[in-house]
């Protein structure tokens, strides 16, 4: 285990026993990584972004900072929540977005390179995969967090496996499993996994 690796592992957990600026710390130990994980959101996206990885990282980690604990075991765990906080950030703004189109106000708006950043038809594809991931979550649990970590966190099959403490093989399958699932699924949009 290298050094980082090891720093990496101390500071976890002290985030999972709740220190305040244990995150501050983790981030700072995976932020290329993060930033890493936040192009690739942007650039699944059908249109470009003028939002940058840089904004959707710190977005996550205001969200992140407000949790209590975060019980990350290692870097794929935390990869997965930071992942998932993303896909949060992404679909929470989507949403504001379908809602001031038709004339509601916005309880919370991002910043301005947010408020640009997302056009109608990300929006549009963001709710509805986020609405069929719950609908999936209802059926299989399992097939949801896999669809999570694969799209939002950007884990490999490997790192998902670890994640949830599974076979690479049953994550092979709960996620060929959850893609055609996804696909045959009626949904606003066309949803890309």
């Amino acid at each position: 285990m290298s050094v980082t690796e090891e720093t990496l592992t101390v500071w976890l957990a002290q985030l999972r026993e709740g220190r305040q600026d244990a995150l501050e710390h983790v981030v700072a130990l995976v932020y290329d990584e993060l930033r890493r994980v936040a192009r690739w959101h942007l650039t699944r996206e059908r249109s470009p972004h003028a939002l940058s990885a840089t904004t959707l990282v710190h977005e996550a980690y205001l969200r992140l900072l407000q949790q209590r604990r975060i019980a990350a075991l290692d870097r794929s765990d935390f990869m997965a929540v930071a992942g998932v906080t993303m896909r949060r950030v992404l679909v929470d703004e989507a949403r504001r977005r379908k809602r001031a189109k038709r004339g509601g106000d916005s309880l919370v708006q991002l910043d301005e390179e947010m408020d640009s950043a997302i056009t109608e038809s990300d929006a549009e594809q963001l709710v509805a995969l986020d609405t069929l991931l719950e609908r999936l979550a209802m059926l299989n649990e399992r097939a949801a967090r896999v669809v999570e970590y694969r799209i939002f966190a950007g884990l490999t099959l490997d790192e998902t496996a670890a994640t949830l403490d599974l076979s690479v093989k049953t994550v092979q399958r709960t996620w060929s499993t959850a893609r055609a699932w996804l696909r045959k699924e009626p949904a606003t949009g066309r949803i890309s996994t």
